[in-house]
């Protein structure tokens, strides 16, 4: 519980540098979770630091106490930060991940492939470990959060799209989309449509289509 707890406040104490609403503090069988409720558009930079955070705390905090002679530390440790860095949702892994892929590519795509990859992750980590209710217990909620996620993406674009008309985000990076898909947008990007030979800026054409004025997504 003080590894996990100190994990935590290392994702709390960078958020709170940066300035993000924290909402609650999730407890699960295997650990924690830190929820947000902050813009989707934030820079991926900074949450990219907030996720890091709690893996960097969490070495701190095992380096600080392991001349004191705990039982089992080192093997709580390890095992947590491990199994904490997997690919799979809710895990800091798959947030890691999915900035990543964010990075480079589309926000919409981006659900796909944290899906896909959570959902192949499952099996083999239930291969890896021995059979039992505690594992079942762990796979269950996992499998639960990543359908979770997966249902919510739609949830999640529209507000990602909405708040790039009712906020006011700067981005240094710029790209044109040819033929006015949406699901193409990526995030710390400002966006110019080319649609019927002429183009269209971000605000523009994003009004449009929530005022259903333009071609729906």
């Amino acid at each position: 519980m003080a590894i996990l707890l100190f994990h935590e406040l290392g994702h709390i104490l960078v958020a709170l540098y940066f300035k993000w609403h924290i909402e609650k503090v999730k407890l699960y069988p295997f650990g924690a979770l830190t929820l947000f409720e902050e813009h989707f558009n934030k820079p991926i930079k900074e949450e990219m630091w907030i996720v890091l955070a709690g893996p960097i705390f969490q070495i701190i905090f095992y380096y600080l106490f392991s001349n004191f002679d705990w039982n089992h530390l080192k093997e709580y440790h390890y095992c947590l930060l491990c199994f904490n860095l997997l690919p799979i949702v809710p895990l800091d892994g798959s947030k890691i991940m999915m900035l990543i892929y964010q990075y480079f590519f589309s926000y919409w795509s981006s659900f796909y492939f944290v899906f896909y990859i959570s959902i192949l992750m499952l099996p083999l980590l239930f291969l890896e470990f021995d059979f039992s209710l505690v594992l079942i217990l762990i796979l269950i909620t996992l499998f639960m959060d990543i359908l979770e996620m997966f249902y919510k993406r739609k949830f999640c674009f529209q507000r990602f799209l909405l708040e790039r008309i009712l906020y006011q985000f700067s981005f240094s990076k710029r790209k044109t989309i040819q033929d006015g898909n949406v699901k193409k947008m990526k995030r710390d990007t400002k966006h110019l449509f080319y649609q019927n030979n002429h183009f269209v800026s971000e605000e523009t054409y994003l009004q449009k289509m929530f005022d259903f004025k333009g071609k729906a997504w």
